[in-house]
Parts: C-alpha cells; sequence; structure tokens
C-alpha cells in the first residue's frame, strides 16, 4: 500500500499532462473493483454515499461525510479525490476546520463548490464564493500543502446557465488558490473548449453524467485533464436493482437476474483482492 504522501504525488501528477478518468466509487467494495479495473484516481460522490445511507443528496453531516473518505481512502491503492461539496459549513471559519479535517483522512485531493443548497438564493456572491476557495486553500496549505485543491462553479447545475459568469467565477477560484477547475453541468464541445481556454494553464474536470456521444478521446482533444461521472454509477447500480426489485413485486417474475453479477466472480475478486491485501 503505498503512503499517503506517495498517492498525493502520484495524483498531482496525475493532471500534469493527458487525461484520465476519475470514477466516482460509494462504498468500499465499489471503490476496491474500479481498482481493480486499473483506473489511476477514485473520486467520492456525495450523492451516492447519501443514497446508500437512505438520504438525499447534501443531507449528510460531515462526520458521517469524514468516516466515509477515510474508510475509502483505507481501501484502495489509488489516490482519492473528495466531493466536499461546500465545506460542510456556511460559516467560512468552521468551512476551514472541516476542510482541515478532511485533509486528514487521508485524500490526495478535495473540492470546494459555490453552491450554498439554499433554494431561494442557491449560489453564494462570487466574493464570499472566491473567499471560501482562498480559506481551503489555506487550510490544507497549514497541514502541508499537498492535497490537490478543486474549485467547483456550480450555476449550470442549479438554474443559472451563464458560461461567461461560470468562466468568471472559475478564473477567481483559480486565482484564490484553486489547482483545477470544474464546472458541472456543462455538456456542449464548445462550452467544454470555453472552459478550459479561460483557465489554461491550470486542469479542468469533466462531468459525465449520463449518456453521450463524446468519448473519452473526444474529451481529451478539448483539453480535458480529468473526467468524473458523479453519482452516475451509483445510479447505474440503483436502476438495476430497482427494476428487479419492481418486477419481483409487481409481476412475480426474476427475469431481470439475467443480468445480475456473478457471485463465484464477485467471490473470487473480492477473496483475491483480500488475500493481496494481507499479503
Amino acid at each position: 500500500m503505498p503512503t499517503t504522501a506517495e498517492k498525493r504525488r502520484a495524483f498531482r501528477e496525475l493532471h500534469r499532462t493527458g487525461c484520465f478518468v476519475i470514477p466516482n466509487p460509494w462504498d468500499v467494495g465499489s471503490a476496491r473493483y474500479l481498482q481493480h479495473l486499473g483506473f489511476k484516481a477514485l473520486a467520492s460522490t456525495s450523492s451516492g454515499l447519501a443514497w446508500s445511507q437512505a438520504c438525499p443528496d447534501r443531507a449528510l453531516t460531515v462526520d458521517m461525510v469524514l468516516t466515509h473518505l477515510r474508510d475509502i481512502c483505507a481501501a484502495t491503492d489509488l489516490p482519492v479525490n473528495a466531493d466536499f461539496e461546500q465545506g460542510y459549513a456556511h460559516d467560512i471559519d468552521a468551512m476551514a476546520e472541516n476542510v482541515r479535517r478532511c485533509v486528514e483522512t487521508g485524500v490526495a485531493g478535495l473540492s470546494i463548490e459555490d453552491a450554498r443548497g439554499s433554494t431561494d438564493d442557491p449560489i453564494y456572491p462570487i466574493e464570499e464564493a472566491t473567499a471560501r476557495v482562498g480559506a481551503a486553500r489555506a487550510a490544507i496549505d497549514r497541514v502541508g500543502g499537498e492535497v490537490l485543491l478543486t474549485g467547483r462553479a456550480e450555476g449550470f447545475l442549479f438554474g443559472r446557465p451563464d458560461l461567461e459568469e461560470i468562466v468568471r467565477r472559475l478564473r477567481a477560484y483559480a486565482q484564490a488558490g484553486a489547482d483545477c477547475l470544474y464546472a458541472p453541468g456543462i455538456r456542449t464541445r464548445e462550452q467544454i473548449a470555453a472552459v478550459v481556454a479561460a483557465v489554461a494553464p491550470k486542469p479542468v474536470n469533466l462531468l459525465v453524467g449520463g449518456a453521450t456521444d463524446l468519448t473519452v478521446g473526444d474529451i481529451a482533444a478539448l483539453g480535458v485533464r480529468r473526467i468524473s461521472v458523479g453519482g452516475a454509477l451509483a445510479r447505474s447500480a440503483w436502476g438495476g436493482f430497482m427494476r428487479a426489485a419492481q418486477e419481483i413485486a409487481g409481476e412475480g417474475t426474476f427475469a431481470a437476474f439475467a443480468q445480475a453479477a456473478s457471485g463465484a466472480e464477485l467471490n473470487g475478486l473480492f477473496g483475491d483482492l483480500a488475500w493481496r491485501g494481507r499479503s
């Protein structure tokens, strides 16, 4: 198992050139399977974790999230980026303290978004949002400075799809200390290229949360450095579970089990991973 410092160095190196996919597990088993497939880094998903706890997204406490991050980091050899929402506090000092605690879980990176969660006024004003990114940067630096900070502009997800405003915010977050920039909700080639150009040479994370004609190669050609999938893998797993359960409850049939994973394959996979973990 690599050390936390080695994971953090490897994570930063991934952002220097090329393009990589950073999929989002929601528990230890999904994290270990994604490592098995050869991915080079992982990212947590706030929504996937929340659904596994029978909660809506954004409803978990910071202590629940920190416990989850600690478990995921301990379970995998890969660097882990934390989906840390808005820092789980509106007060900027409390947010910075939560960032410090997040760093202590062993993560290699974390993201801070500018959505406050309120339905009346869902996005922090740019000055406040920028100060929050700066406070997160300072908290990371006080602990050691190795953790990669991603600044997120959430307007496209909260009814404010103004690309010029998104770009203005991302540039401000970069100046405040964000190492990577992220605007979840942008989808078109034109939007993606505009964001990449606006914050260059800093790397950009693109969310691919649904079916798209774009391939990893297409996205890389647009200059994106990192591709995440948010809660899409968790939603895919829930979709299979729900269809099978609904079929049994509604029709009394079991055809959906034809798509189920093999128990022998899962036992073999996790048995091998457990053996390697002990060796």
